[in-house]
């Protein structure tokens, strides 16, 4: 009859044969510390390169990498996108690599599983033995889950292209605000010296007694007005450089200018390139759900110290589930709710597109007409100058004029800017504002 003390020794060498076990499969599944452990490390948040291909060809990120930007290089907006990509946290970038993570491990789900298994087997101590278990037909579970992990990698890239995309829109529009704002100062700077010119010579008018004081208060308030929305110019530029600075984490004081974007191709919206990747990995998950639900059979052997004892094992749920006809059938819906899903995205991105094309063509064909007034009015001005030195004009029907005429100047110079955040609204849209190959 054994002694307690050979029972426990018993036990401690089960117990440390299963310990053994663990710490050596432990091993194999990877020595790297945890990520929370580790310092970080800012360079690691650069998205550059996080597209570039890896295991499996995907479609969908193969056409992400083709995508050219519209900007043209060496430019204005090249120097702010750059600015904007270089600043950036990266956290869509580190999504896409956990993504990349899980479905290379997905990917290795078809081989064998093996781990430790430790029962009671008496009072008298611990069974320790390693369990492998194959699967030989489990209905293309999987296969789907796989399929899963890949649809979420495509999923997570079209994420990290639009929030880059929308990172270097939102630069791009502070940028575009900022250059509009100083146009439009650059307008009202000329309109204010000029009113204040009038304002002299009325002052001197009064003290001649050619004119009242009521018309020196007029033209007094058509300058103050004039000051002040040079004043809020101003204000809206500051605003805008500050907002732009605070994005890309420097001063961009010196990027000034505009340029053209360049013709890029009609590319399917990233919206819905979300929605295909999206439907995709429910197609996938659903199929796995639907496998489970089937029987399958899966070869199992324990190694111990009994020796091995190999078999066979049910595995899946079965179908004694009373409700099980119906949830597959409705399982079996899911590629049918995908295919309407994607077809009213590309609906709704195609008629936002079409709306921001229709606001574009509005505003070029007022900046034409715009254009064609602006010269009539400086015409009107200018009879309007002759005719007061003549004395067939009063100085406040000139200032008048010359009021109206720089008003709609400055109008008339915020409409390139106006068709200019449409059109990087729309490449932001087919993410075309930054190279796929950047990525």
């Amino acid at each position: 009859m054994p002694t307690g003390r050979n029972i426990r020794s018993t036990t401690h060498r089960r117990l440390g044969v299963a310990m053994a076990f663990g710490l050596m499969l432990s091993g194999c599944l990877g020595r790297e510390m945890p990520s929370m452990m580790r310092p970080h490390d800012p360079s690691a948040a650069t998205p550059v390169g996080a597209l570039a291909p890896q295991g499996a060809a995907s479609a969908l990120i193969a056409d992400l990498q083709a995508r050219r930007s519209v900007l043209v290089a060496g430019g204005p907006f090249s120097a702010v996108a750059d600015a904007a990509l270089a600043s950036s946290a990266g956290a869509a970038a580190a999504e896409l690599r956990v993504a990349r993570l899980k479905a290379e491990a997905r990917a290795k789900n078809w081989l064998p599983q093996i781990g430790p298994q430790v029962s009671l087997t008496s009072l008298s101590g611990l069974a320790a033995s390693l369990l492998v278990e194959q699967a030989l037909f489990d209905n293309g579970r999987r296969k789907a889950e796989r399929a899963f992990a890949a649809a979420d990698v495509e999923v997570a890239a079209v994420g990290l292209s639009a929030s880059i995309n929308q990172r270097v829109y939102e630069g791009l529009v502070y940028h575009v605000n900022a250059e509009r704002a100083r146009a439009q100062a650059a307008v009202a700077g000329k309109g204010a010296v000029r009113l204040a010119e009038f304002e002299n010579i009325m002052a001197q008018r009064v003290e001649g007694g050619l004119s009242d004081r009521s018309e020196q208060q007029v033209l007094q308030q058509r300058t103050a007005e004039m000051q002040a929305t040079l004043a809020s110019d101003r204000q809206a530029e500051a605003s805008a450089m500050a907002e732009l600075a605070a994005l890309v984490g420097q001063p961009m004081g010196h990027v000034q200018g505009m340029d053209g974007l360049t013709a890029g191709p009609a590319s399917e919206p990233l919206s819905v390139l979300r929605v295909r990747g999206e439907g995709a990995r429910a197609i996938a998950q659903a199929r796995a759900e639907r496998a489970g639900m089937l029987p399958g059979l899966a070869a199992t052997t324990g190694i111990g110290t009994e020796g091995v004892s190999p078999g066979l094992a049910m595995t899946g749920a079965g179908i004694l589930n009373p409700g099980a006809g119906a949830e597959m059938a409705a399982l079996d819906q899911t590629g049918d709710v995908v295919d309407r899903q994607i077809a009213e995205a590309a609906e709704t991105a195609n008629r936002r597109i079409v709306a921001l094309e229709s606001q574009i063509a509005t505003l070029t064909t007022r900046q034409a007409q715009g254009a064609e007034v602006l010269r009539q009015t400086t015409g009107n001005l200018e009879l309007f100058t002759e005719q007061y030195k003549v004395g067939r004009r009063s100085l406040l029907e000139l200032v008048g004029q010359y009021d109206a005429y720089t008003r709609l100047e400055r109008d008339q110079a915020a409409l390139r800017y106006d068709i200019v955040v449409l059109q990087l609204e729309i490449a932001r849209d087919r993410g075309l504002l930054v190279d796929g190959a950047r990525m």
